[in-house]
């Protein structure tokens, strides 16, 4: 999977603007797909260059002109073989998770600290999911449920863990007091 696929994914729905592209990645997107914001452009002009979508320049009254894409047959058929492709596995990069690891090298302050900062940001992203299900949940697809339902059972299970990771610490500092 990559940012065309997710881009062509999105056009099979509706014709969209760049804006409207770049907002889907930072909104709903944002909890199972990086892509950053330079990226997008670049391959909205690559893929019209390869006629996989059409740009329309749609003029706006009072505000300046945007860029409507439309998916064309060509791309419909390309994301149709992403979709029937082998699925490929998931990959986990975490800089926290990273840093956890080799916490011993720099003290239990620091890692309870991370801990403590991983279980703010998750409580967010949490809390940010569960208000756009209960926004959207009514239009949404069975699979676009399921997608989040995955997304909201995995940031209650990290935070359980980060959880039982402090209580953990705090225990060693208990002891190490004793």
């Amino acid at each position: 999977m990559n940012s065309q696929d997710v881009i062509l994914g999105m056009l099979m729905r509706r014709s969209l603007s760049g804006y409207e592209i770049k907002q889907l990645f930072e909104d709903i997107f944002s909890y199972f797909y990086s892509s950053s914001y330079g990226t997008i452009y670049p391959m909205l002009h690559r893929m019209e260059k390869e006629a996989l979508i059409t740009k329309e320049n749609v003029q706006q009254e009072g505000k300046p002109n945007k860029n409507v894409f439309t998916i064309t047959e060509a791309g419909k058929s390309r994301f149709y073989e992403y979709l029937h492709s082998p699925m490929e596995t998931d990959t986990v990069k975490s800089d926290f998770l990273m840093r956890l690891y080799f916490g011993q090298l720099v003290g239990n302050d620091m890692v309870v600290m991370w801990l403590k900062q991983a279980q703010e940001y998750t409580q967010t992203q949490l809390d940010q999911l569960r208000d756009k299900y209960a926004l959207y949940k009514s239009s949404m697809q069975p699979g676009h449920i399921i997608c989040i339902e995955i997304g909201i059972k995995e940031y209650s299970a990290k935070l359980e863990a980060i959880q039982e990771g402090l209580d953990r610490m705090d225990k060693l500092e208990e002891e190490k007091r004793v």
